[in-house]
């Protein structure tokens, strides 16, 4: 049997070529470090973990990374097993020993027959006459591998940097402050003008005041040398457009003109507006709040303004550098590249966020590339699971506008039967998840069976 080339030695990469082996299809997995390194890498590890050694919450009742967590271990990932085993005392979070995660890894790879590794950098898409070929390249893709990458896909499917706005639970929004409407009173009837109604969120004249002294004395985040992400007027950080003056959010993202506010009559001295972010309304995001503020101040500051005392953000504002494909457009239901289907894409390249999600993105691609490899078909898990959302997410996106990247989250599952909030309705959607994960697990253990 042909070998499969997993291009990528982080959680993605080493994740997806874990799969493979453990089904008996050989792979040869490529990493250019030590050779050439990342501006963030500091070491020549596989796996290495750059930004935390926390996997985050491992609550898989009330948290959908815990969640996911729960699934993957299901799923015989390799990942989970090396957070077990290399697991810090962290509370209910999942943080693991840098360098014993990294060993474990290695060594697991290194003792499956069919393993091999290539060091030294890839600069181009595999050939065609390599086979079937996995790109877990990651956010700091190198250069050369990158533009190939946009030559063949198209300049408008690659992206090196993200201007996040942050993202909340619609339920856990105030109403009885905010108001649903679109301005001048354009709604589902005017989408050539409007993307239908959005939820309001509006201040006077010393709630604005209170909430522009914080932003500007909110602590930032500091770029690295290495990101030099551009600003362009048209996606400029909030606190950036604050510091033009006093006004100048007053007339650019919260503008308050053509929303009448009804309970005064009147328009707003500013507005916030979220716009729905998914067809089931559950999430929202900010408008034109994309941000460098550090995430606690986000979530303090935000939760200043009328409406969102108690918001619940599924995701915070950000702005950085972070390679990744518009996967909705280029990538089938299987992560395989719709004009070079020989070749699949996992991990944070996809557009996932964090480093499980990544992970688990690279699971699906090993087991993926197992079933065609043997002539087989694995079904996709169920939507209402964390993996099959996961998946979703990175090859349908979502409803509203241009594709970002996501973290795994309770706002992207399909809503459960029932009338559910807060932390019931995490409950309901995490109990049906690891019921319906089930029947995949039986199917993807049956792939793995010899012959």
């Amino acid at each position: 049997m042909k070998p499969v080339h997993v291009i990528g030695g982080g959680l993605a990469g080493c994740e997806a070529t874990w799969q493979l082996l453990r089904a008996g299809v050989p792979a040869i997995l490529h990493e250019m470090r030590p050779g050439k390194s990342s501006p963030a890498h500091k070491t020549g590890n596989l796996a290495e973990l750059v930004c935390s050694n926390s996997l985050r919450s491992d609550d898989p009742l009330h948290n959908a990374v815990g969640l996911l967590h729960e699934e993957m271990r299901r799923a015989g990932s390799l990942i989970l097993a090396a957070a077990d085993a290399a697991r810090l005392p962290a509370g209910g979070a999942l943080a693991v020993d840098r360098e014993g995660f990294s060993a474990f890894i290695r060594e697991k790879l290194a003792a499956c027959d069919g393993f091999s590794m290539e060091d030294g950098e890839v600069q181009a898409l595999p050939p065609p006459e390599w086979g079937m070929g996995i790109i877990a390249t990651g956010p700091l893709t190198s250069d050369a591998l990158a533009e190939d990458i946009r030559r063949i896909t198209g300049a408008e499917t690659l992206h090196f940097f993200d201007a996040l706005a942050p993202i909340l639970l619609a339920e856990s929004v105030n109403m009885d402050k905010a108001f649903i409407a679109s301005r001048y009173g354009k709604g589902e009837e005017h989408r050539d003008n409007e993307e239908g109604d959005y939820i309001n969120c509006p201040m006077n004249r010393e709630e604005y005041a209170a909430f522009y002294a914080a932003l500007m004395a909110a602590e930032k985040v500091s770029f690295h040398e290495w990101e030099k992400v551009p600003y362009f007027e048209g996606c400029l950080p909030i606190e950036v457009m604050a510091e033009r003056g006093v006004d100048t959010l007053r007339f650019g993202p919260m503008k308050p003109v053509g929303l009448t506010d009804p309970r005064t009559g009147r328009w707003p001295w500013a507005v916030v507006q979220l716009r729905r972010d998914n067809a089931s309304g559950t999430l929202y995001n900010m408008v034109g709040f994309q941000t460098k503020l550090k995430h606690g101040e986000q979530v303090r500051v935000f939760r200043m303004i009328p409406g969102l005392e108690n918001a619940e953000f599924v995701r915070l504002g950000g702005m950085h550098r972070n390679t990744f494909i518009n996967s909705p457009e280029l990538l089938d239901g299987e992560l395989r590249l719709k004009m070079r289907p020989d070749l699949r894409f996992a991990g944070q390249m996809t557009g996932c966020e964090g480093y499980v999600e990544s992970a688990s993105i690279g699971l699906l691609a090993g087991a993926f590339a197992v079933a065609e490899m043997r002539g087989q078909t694995l079904p996709s898990p169920p939507t209402t699971t964390a993996l099959g959302a996961m998946l979703r997410h990175v090859t349908k996106g979502t409803e509203a506008g241009g594709f970002q990247p996501m973290n795994i989250n309770f706002g992207i599952f399909p809503p459960p039967e029932g009338k559910h909030k807060g932390r019931e309705r995490k409950e309901a959607c995490a109990r049906r998840a690891m019921e319906d994960i089930h029947n995949w697990i039986i199917s993807l253990d049956k792939l793995r069976m010899p012959g």
